[in-house]
């Protein structure tokens, strides 16, 4: 089934007919917000819910804004929840292809970009998904994590990464934000992201396994080689890639004093265990900043050598 919504096509025909993956009833408002609203800003300024504030911000845009796309290219963008970068995609590529769990989040994506000629949008899980062509970027922005609860195998985050890789033109470019299971705000007192357990991720995920777990820099640079992505780059998006207002990378980490915020937990309360600025300064001082980072923000290639995996820092 097809629906077309403005320019927007919208693709039914892998949708199951329930929406695995939502913020709950809010989602219905935020629906109506941007069936009637081009510009959130008012909307922003009086309503201080976390998922209203998470899916329209213009912020989220920060995280590859500043990327240099080549606008002739087509982009997938995977698990694009409710379009906060879909827009971007759009200005910055030729042609785009979101790929949905949810129908509601779909319809909340194609309404917010409807004017837009060159988006496509397909409901479904992608695992069970045949798409026509391979794309010169593909994107997982906060999906990664999640691989587990959807692709039912005994190593369910490699063979996610393989199928992505199949859709991948050769020269093409994986993009990843995803947190950092070692970043210093779960060690200051932050609950897990995901599963909202203190400690989940430094103890390794010990407990009730929720299907959803997040990596180290080194656990991630091991994954992706052993897909062949042996070009990696790893950028530190702070506090994090959802909201991120500052971008580190390889060539420009940050020095002492530039960590200068108090890292939130977002959707719930959280503790602080110590002054996050000083010890940051302190981890800037013995050059661990990639280690303690929040989130990362990863750009991965590979040039067929798949044999010689060596990850460009």
């Amino acid at each position: 089934m097809i629906q077309k919504i403005g320019n927007v096509i919208l693709n039914l025909k892998h949708y199951s007919g329930k929406d695995h993956y939502s913020d709950g009833d809010i989602e219905n408002e935020l629906l109506d917000i941007v069936k009637n609203h081009s510009d959130f800003t008012e909307i922003l300024k009086n309503d201080i819910r976390w998922p209203v504030y998470y899916h329209l911000t213009p912020i989220r845009r920060n995280l590859l804004e500043w990327y240099n796309f080549d606008n002739s290219k087509s982009l997938l963008e995977i698990g694009a929840g409710c379009g906060a970068l879909t827009g971007l995609f759009c200005e910055k590529c030729a042609d785009v292809t979101a790929v949905e769990l949810s129908k509601r989040r779909a319809e909340i994506i194609a309404y917010r970009n409807k004017e837009k000629s060159n988006l496509d949008i397909v409901v479904g899980n992608l695992n069970e998904i045949e798409l026509q062509k391979k794309y010169d970027y593909i994107t997982l922005i906060g999906v990664l994590e999640y691989a587990a609860l959807y692709t039912k195998t005994p190593s369910p985050y490699e063979d996610f990464l393989k199928n992505i890789k199949s859709m991948l033109k050769k020269d093409g470019e994986l993009i990843i934000g995803i947190e950092n299971k070692f970043g210093l705000k779960y060690w200051s007192g932050s609950p897990e992201d995901h599963t909202g357990r203190l400690f989940d991720g430094l103890e390794g995920y010990l407990t009730e396994d929720s299907g959803v777990r997040t990596f180290s820099k080194q656990e991630l640079e091991e994954l992706l080689k052993s897909i062949g992505f042996n070009i990696l780059q790893f950028y530190y998006p702070m506090p994090d890639y959802k909201i991120p207002v500052q971008i580190f990378s390889e060539s420009f980490l940050p020095t002492i004093g530039q960590i200068d915020s108090f890292i939130p937990s977002y959707s719930q309360e959280r503790l602080q265990l110590f002054n996050e600025k000083l010890v940051y300064d302190n981890i800037i001082k013995n050059g661990l900043f990639d280690f303690f980072a929040n989130s990362f923000l990863i750009l991965c290639k590979y040039n067929g050598d798949e044999k010689n995996a060596n990850s460009i820092r």
